[in-house]
């Protein structure tokens, strides 16, 4: 089965920018950067209400626990928030929802203001590629550009299993692109 295509950091800056030529600019960059940032999959972020981002003082919390509903697997796990992505989420939140704990809305609505479902989402995002012409890609190529970019950062595949939220460590593996260019870089640092 051929695995979605792991995007460059110019190629996400690329699909991130072309946002700004739909309908729905900002609620789509929020979804690329939840998929490409944090590796949630789309139906976590469906799932995601404002009351999950938002904590008692209104500001958006560093680490969110998906509830079992909310996951894949359909067992609790959290999602940890960069700066960057936190402050997304901010100027997101700001601009589209009432600034609350008590805010039951999803994160990201539909354009009648519903939820939206894995497959709308999954859709979506197929539009976003073919905006910028980007084949071989699908819902899922956020998650393994983010576990592709922590691996090639050294981190270890341990705590990249963790953020993933997999159960198994070959699965997390899986995930990990290795391209040709990737293997010519890393015998040019053997030397003795």
């Amino acid at each position: 089965m051929k695995q979605s295509r792991v995007l460059n950091e110019q190629q996400v800056k690329k699909l991130i920018n072309s946002t700004k030529m739909t309908r729905h600019s900002d609620r789509n960059r929020l979804v690329v950067i939840l998929s490409y940032y944090v590796g949630m999959r789309s139906c976590e972020i469906c799932s995601l209400k404002v009351n999950d981002v938002l904590d008692s003082d209104g500001n958006i919390k560093e680490s969110v626990i998906l509830k079992s509903y909310q996951t894949k697997g359909k067992k609790c796990n959290t999602v940890y928030f960069s700066e960057f992505v936190r402050n997304e989420i901010s100027k997101y939140l700001s601009k589209y929802k009432k600034l609350t704990e008590n805010d039951p809305h999803y994160l990201i609505e539909s354009q009648k203001g519903g939820k939206f479902s894995s497959s709308t989402l999954q859709h979506l995002f197929k539009h976003l590629y073919e905006l910028v012409g980007f084949d071989d890609c699908s819902s899922h190529s956020g998650r393994r550009t983010f576990i592709t970019q922590l691996s090639e950062r050294g981190i270890s595949v341990r705590v990249i299993q963790e953020l993933a939220r997999h159960e198994n460590m070959t699965t997390t593996q899986r995930y990990i692109d290795v391209s040709v260019d990737k293997l010519k870089k890393s015998v040019e640092t053997v030397s003795y």
